[in-house]
């Protein structure tokens, strides 16, 4: 009994060793019940937002002065708006900017900072400092306000609210692809790579990037849930989605004047903010875990 013990945890030990990185990070992902329940709301989350335009029973944006705030009931299962507009389907085309501006934006940040990070982390002296007082300049004015002003001066659009959010969030690239990249230029096998005359380009997105990405992509999933909250409220503040294009933040602008006679105006959106930041930050979470190189 003892003999076939040790067989079958030499060959559980064995077969861990042979298995690849990314299914051994998915396989202790999915232990995980926080991050599968946070992928499955985010998954229907992205199946609505793609199929919003077949499966809606009502436009999104047009009026009917009979159905003005109308309760929840068999026909309009989320109530009506201010303006007889059905609000499950604007909630449903609302994912559609949401993600896209989350993604996007997210997109931005790592287009710009990860080349600047990666830059000021293997070159360093001037380039270095240069990169890193720009980054502490950006980093001191807090991510929200950044985002609305550079959306103020950009103009009121969805397009311009992801370009300031993705530049808002891109000084948190730089800093912590700068933090990867120190801390791991120093090991042996960058040490061999350079004794070897590969050049710097090569070891840095040869022998270097590969080994940060795990700290990218729990970063980026996290920066995603924020970037959401920043459209939002961009949106809300009348700089993002602009009427009468559903987005989630306008909803809850216009609900504000109609929170004691129609509050069901403002509950489904905020409830979908809620349901899909807190899914991000839950798969963010169960990432980080996965992709610990001490996890077991």
């Amino acid at each position: 009994m003892t003999d076939a013990t040790l067989v079958t945890s030499a060959s559980l030990a064995a077969s861990e060793t042979l298995e690849s990185p990314a299914r051994r990070a998915w396989r202790r992902l999915v232990r995980r019940k926080g991050a599968v329940l946070g992928l499955a709301v985010i998954a229907v989350f992205i199946l609505l937002a793609i199929f919003a335009p077949l499966i809606a029973p009502y436009d999104p944006v047009a009026t009917s002065w009979s159905l003005v705030r109308k309760p929840p009931s068999a026909q309009h299962w989320f109530g009506t708006d201010d303006l007889g507009r059905d609000v499950l389907v604007r909630v449903m085309f609302g994912a559609r900017a949401s993600l896209l501006a989350g993604v996007i934006a997210v997109s931005i940040a790592l287009a710009v900072g990860v080349p600047l990070g990666l830059l000021a982390g293997y070159r360093g002296g001037f380039i270095d400092a240069l990169i890193g007082r720009i980054t502490d300049a950006m980093l001191a004015c807090p991510f929200l306000i950044l985002a609305i002003a550079l959306a103020a001066f950009l103009g009121p659009s969805l397009g311009n609210a992801m370009i300031a959010i993705g530049v808002s969030a891109t000084p948190i690239f730089i800093r912590l692809t700068r933090g990867q990249v120190m801390s791991v230029k120093v090991e042996d096998y960058v040490e061999a790579a350079r004794a070897m005359g590969n050049p710097r380009w090569r070891i840095a997105l040869v022998h270097i990037l590969p080994n940060i990405l795990p700290a990218l992509l729990v970063q980026a999933t996290l920066s995603i849930a924020a970037a959401i909250i920043a459209e939002a409220a961009l949106s809300f503040l009348g700089l993002g989605q602009q009427p009468p294009a559903p987005s989630w933040g306008s909803m809850l602008n216009a609900a504000q004047r109609f929170l004691t006679s129609a509050p069901w105006m403002a509950i489904w959106p905020g409830l979908a903010i809620f349901l899909i930041v807190l899914s991000f930050n839950l798969v963010g979470d169960g990432l980080r875990d996965a992709l610990d190189p001490k996890a077991r």
